[in-house]
């Protein structure tokens, strides 16, 4: 009889390796969602405001950008499993010993924003690291799927599950008790990485090479140059930052302000838009990781990434909340279906040596540009209004999409270099394809 793991997007299941990763990220997502709820009740908890409320949430951001790049670098000459199993094991310390204090009446605002940091240090570091092992323990066509799983799961995790979870836990006994959970939900993340078996590095590193700050700097120089060199994967770089900065601070900036004074919405409003936009790319992650990968892979992340912020384009006339949910629904389906191809191309044309600098590129521009799209949005809503950004932010990603595809020659790069098993001309690994 046929495995149930055989076909479809659970095929990576069949990979004993996957199953302890795939429940490893589960739980530290929950963690994650767990975690952005009880920071805020107890910094409320603590007698602080917005501002204290900034102070904790700046220290993630600013651990992220300070470890990414550094963080491929270690991901292509570390072994990838001791490398997310050290993240994990910092991440259960951290949420421990702050939980404890807060639920001993000892905790301090400062305490979250130096947890806030090291989780966000760990986040860069943990990300490429993660991207570079997932080949190592899955078939390469079963990658899209893979990829597919964790574009399910993070909505649901992170922006669902984890949030519902430690919203009861504050409301039931307290937000120090929230913290606590999120240092078990990291405890048990870290037991399953544990079961994870060793996977040898894919990359000779000749001992000339040192291992130096000199001879690190060398290896993320040479990521750079890979990308500079390599037309389809600069463009797509190129777009996702502009999609980053027109699209991001409007949705997370001025959406809330267009439910509250124009819809008269309240923050249950809120929740439902932004949980609608997540199921969304939950669905659109779980259609693309069921399909084939299309034959022009290139051309259709790119033209989905371009055309997926069109709706944004009618925030300003949406006439209730339903349908502005509805207009994020899309949104988020067709922002987060790209990210599976996305993903899927750099662990499959991407060569292993490279892979996790250049993930962690992919990483830090993103990271980089949300928050300056997020300062931009607020004062240029002001000044030209919130319709005329949502508009702006529409209109400009779908031309700029065609103009990366020409000028790459992508529709000439995704034919000469097969991903389909059913379009190659014969069964060579796919990292030879370049």
């Amino acid at each position: 009889m046929e495995s149930p793991w055989a076909r479809g997007p659970l095929k990576p299941f069949r990979h004993g390796q996957y199953r302890w990763l795939a429940a490893a990220t589960a739980l530290s997502l929950l963690a994650d969602g767990m975690w952005m709820i009880a920071t805020v009740w107890q910094v409320i908890d603590l007698d602080g405001g917005p501002k204290q409320l900034s102070f904790v949430a700046v220290g993630w951001s600013a651990g992220v950008v300070a470890t990414t790049l550094v963080g491929g670098v270690l991901a292509d000459r570390i072994p990838q499993r001791r490398i997310i199993v050290g993240v994990s094991v910092v991440r259960v310390l951290t949420a421990s010993v702050v939980g404890i204090a807060a639920v001993a009446g000892l905790g301090a605002i400062w305490h979250l924003a130096v947890a806030g940091l090291v989780f966000g240090m760990t986040a860069g570091v943990f990300f490429p690291a993660y991207s570079a092992i997932l080949p190592s323990i899955v078939d390469a066509d079963d990658l899209l799927a893979a990829n597919g799983i964790e574009g399910v799961l993070r909505p649901i995790m992170l922006q669902a599950a984890g949030p519902a979870a430690a919203s009861v836990i504050v409301a039931t006994i307290s937000p120090g008790h929230a913290i606590v959970a999120v240092a078990l939900a990291e405890l048990a993340c870290l037991l399953l990485l544990i079961g994870l078996r060793p996977v040898p590095l894919r990359r000779d590193l000749d001992a000339a090479e040192g291992h130096g700050v000199g001879h690190l700097l060398g290896d993320l120089r040479e990521g750079f140059g890979y990308v500079a060199r390599t037309p389809w994967l600069l463009a797509t770089l190129l777009l996702a930052t502009v999609l980053v900065m027109v699209s991001m601070g409007p949705i997370e900036v001025l959406l809330p302000f267009v439910i509250k004074d124009d819809l008269g919405g309240d923050a249950t409003s809120h929740a439902w838009v932004m949980a609608a936009y997540g199921i969304g790319g939950a669905i659109a992650s779980l259609v693309v990781s069921s399909l084939p990968l299309a034959r022009r892979y290139l051309s259709v992340m790119v033209l989905m990434w371009g055309a997926g912020v069109l709706p944004l384009a009618f925030v300003g006339i949406a006439p209730d909340v339903v349908t502005l949910a509805a207009l994020l629904f899309v949104v988020g389906g067709l922002f987060n279906a790209p990210n599976v191809i996305w993903g899927t191309l750099l662990q499959r044309r991407v060569p292993p040596p490279m892979l996790g600098r250049v993930s962690s590129l992919d990483f830090f521009v993103s990271l980089t540009f949300m928050p300056v799209s997020m300062a931009v949005a607020g004062p240029l809503g002001v000044a030209v209004g919130t319709d005329v950004v949502f508009l702006v932010a529409a209109l400009i990603p779908l031309p700029l999409a065609f103009v990366a595809i020409a000028w790459a020659r992508m529709r000439v790069d995704e034919i000469a270099h097969p991903l389909r098993p059913s379009d190659r001309p014969d069964s060579r690994d796919a990292h030879t394809l370049g």
